[in-house]
């Protein structure tokens, strides 16, 4: 009989960390022939993952462009993606999360008539312009797939609610597994500012805010506040990876530069991102994947956002909706600061994300579907060991 032909493809830094473990469970399946195909929709940063977890794409449509657009993107990938699928002839294509990427790679595996497996599917914040274009991606995905690798039991939930009931697992979040892999003691930054601080006397914040949906006022504002906080705890140090967009860029240095305690350096890769979470006493970030990510390292996260599409999180008492007003993120950092008894309660809340284990049901629940295996993985809940 011969293997399962599975392609995975991505596009981004974020997916490419989510995907990278599941890459590796796939490999190591004898029932499976795990083929790779990026699009390079962020070239930089992508490859920077791809070197980490040593993983060489069978495909690279290479379609970054500066000044691209989401017109763009979608286009460039979709035309090279349509040849890619007629070389490889997969019997499966698996997309991850609610990138451009993502979207663009279901909508031409249905083209093709080819079973779409969507990873980390059923996130919703329930409002399709937040986060743009991501909350929109996510859902369309969700139409085109077959397979729904739900992280968790309300991301299953929102699922059914929209009547999608057939091939959806609960499977935890992939990023967890990466964790286990990526986190090492004694690790040496490639960035040399990052080693010899004090991480274990000194509180140290990291920063991440790029969203597009917070371009404009709500990025001024989280500056102001990071700024405010920085001058009302000088002996805080906030780290932040500024990301190459231009915009946030300009709005970051003119906000923060030449402040003692603010330390602006460029986007980390994924070892040393992770390496600097579990070193950190916080994390404020408007990112989506932090927010599983942080407290799987006891780490309190405070989301620069309005809403989150990730609501087991705050549920659990991980993280703590911010917004994006500086009085309200101020007021949500002093609690922390202030407040020995919150912070712990946070860095001590069980993560509601996954167990390490997420990869190996993704890949027990692909068998399953192709009658390679006679049951689904039992469904993760939280709390379960490792």
């Amino acid at each position: 009989m011969s293997r399962i032909k599975v392609l995975s493809v991505f596009g981004t830094r974020p997916e490419a960390i989510k995907m990278a473990p599941l890459v590796r469970a796939l490999e190591q399946s004898g029932e499976i022939e795990s083929l790779v195909c990026v699009t390079a929709q962020h070239r930089e940063m992508l490859d920077q993952v791809l070197s980490a977890f040593a993983i060489e794409p069978q495909y690279d449509l290479n379609i970054m462009q500066p000044s691209q657009t989401l017109s763009t993107i979608t286009v460039k990938a979709l035309s090279g993606l349509e040849g890619v699928l007629g070389q490889a002839k997969p019997d499966l294509v698996l997309v991850h999360g609610d990138t451009s990427t993502t979207f663009t790679a279901a909508l031409a595996a249905f083209y093709s008539r080819i079973p779409v497996g969507h990873v980390e599917a059923g996130l919703r914040s329930f409002d399709k312009y937040s986060p743009y274009p991501e909350e929109a991606n996510r859902r369309l995905t969700g139409v085109l797939a077959e397979l729904h690798f739900a992280p968790t039991a309300q991301n299953a939930e929102n699922l059914r609610r929209e009547n999608t009931v057939k091939n959806v697992f609960i499977t935890g979040n992939t990023v967890i597994d990466a964790l286990h892999t990526t986190v090492q003691k004694g690790y040496r930054f490639s960035v040399d500012a990052l080693n010899g601080l004090d991480y274990q006397n000194r509180r140290v914040v990291l920063l991440t805010a790029h969203r597009r949906e917070n371009y404009g006022q709500p990025m001024e504002n989280i500056m102001a506040a990071v700024r405010e906080l920085a001058r009302r705890y000088p002996d805080a140090l906030f780290i932040y990876p500024v990301h190459l967009s231009p915009y946030v860029q300009e709005t970051a240095r003119k906000a923060l530069d030449g402040m003692d305690n603010v330390l602006l350096i460029p986007p980390l890769g994924v070892l040393d991102m992770h390496n600097l979470m579990a070193r950190c006493h916080l994390v404020m970030t408007d990112s989506g994947g932090l927010q599983e990510e942080a407290p799987a390292l006891g780490k309190p996260v405070l989301v620069l956002r309005r809403e989150t599409e990730r609501p087991e999180a705050v549920a659990a008492g991980t993280v703590l909706l911010a917004g994006v007003e500086r009085d309200g993120i101020v007021s949500s950092a002093a609690r922390l600061f202030d407040n020995r008894s919150v912070w712990e309660a946070m860095s001590r809340a069980v993560n509601p994300y996954g167990d390490g284990k997420a990869c190996c049901r993704i890949v027990q629940d692909i068998l399953y579907y192709f009658g390679r295996a006679d049951e689904p993985a039992n469904d993760f809940s939280p709390g379960q060991s490792v």
